[in-house]
């Protein structure tokens, strides 16, 4: 299965290829032109520090936009006080193989032929359901990383200080294999989820690892934290989300 969860793919199809593009067409010949005139010694000189005061100009400029809107369009999370986007995804054991499901609505094409909250199941994670069942801490976190998978085996050793809140998280992309392996091998016992393609990871706004989304029952977001948390932390912020 290609495309979102939604157990309707019997009559699905596959996106079209881009074409390749128009209009391409052989090099056009080299015209025969007079030989360029002589530059002077120190014309190679000043071109160097023109190309050279260019480049400080553009590195300071890469810079400055980074930190300005770094926070905005990179490890952000889900606004607090936004409620956390739907989402069905497989889980990491399981037998399903499907893209994640983040459509709102029904028929909303790529996202999902049906609503995220409607595609349920013993082996798929939805968002909807864990934000109905109480406080929620979803975490996203990447197979090759070390520190998301501490982060994970901490919210295994507090989970049993936590009665009621619903603690997930979903692996971003990376080989369904070497996950399956990972989650027997840590024992992980709350719910994992695969999100194959990356697209709910962009829905949470994730570029940080591990990072862990913080909401109260209903799915209204109260924080977002980025790097790992220590067992402490974990559990005072999930215990103030009520």
């Amino acid at each position: 299965m290609s495309g979102p969860l939604d157990f309707d793919d019997a009559d699905g199809e596959a996106p079209p290829r881009r074409s390749a593009a128009v209009g391409a067409r052989p090099a056009d010949r080299v015209p025969t032109t007079a030989p360029p005139p002589r530059s002077s010694p120190g014309d190679g000189a000043r071109y160097l520090w023109v190309v050279g005061a260019a480049a400080i100009v553009l590195v300071l400029l890469l810079l400055v936009t980074t930190l300005r809107h770094g926070t905005e369009r990179g490890a952000r999370g889900v606004p607090a006080g936004q409620r956390m986007p739907p989402f069905a995804v497989p889980t990491a054991l399981g037998p399903i193989d499907a893209d994640a499901n983040i459509a709102t609505h029904a028929g909303e094409g790529q996202a999902g032929k049906r609503a995220a909250c409607t595609v349920r199941g013993p082996e798929i994670l939805n968002g909807c359901a864990l934000r109905e069942a109480g406080p929620v801490v979803l975490a996203f976190f990447a197979i090759r990383s070390r520190e998301c998978i501490a982060q994970l085996d901490a919210m295994q050793r507090v989970r049993a200080q936590l009665p009621g809140v619903q603690l997930a998280a979903i692996a971003i992309r990376g080989d369904r294999g070497d996950l399956r392996t990972l989650v027997r091998r840590h024992g992980w016992s709350f719910p994992v989820g695969y999100d194959r393609d990356g697209a709910l990871s962009n829905a949470y706004h994730v570029q940080v690892c591990p990072q862990l989304t913080f909401a109260r029952r209903g799915g209204r977001v109260v924080e977002t934290t980025f790097g790992a948390l220590a067992p402490a932390a974990l559990v005072a912020k999930a215990r103030r989300l009520g």
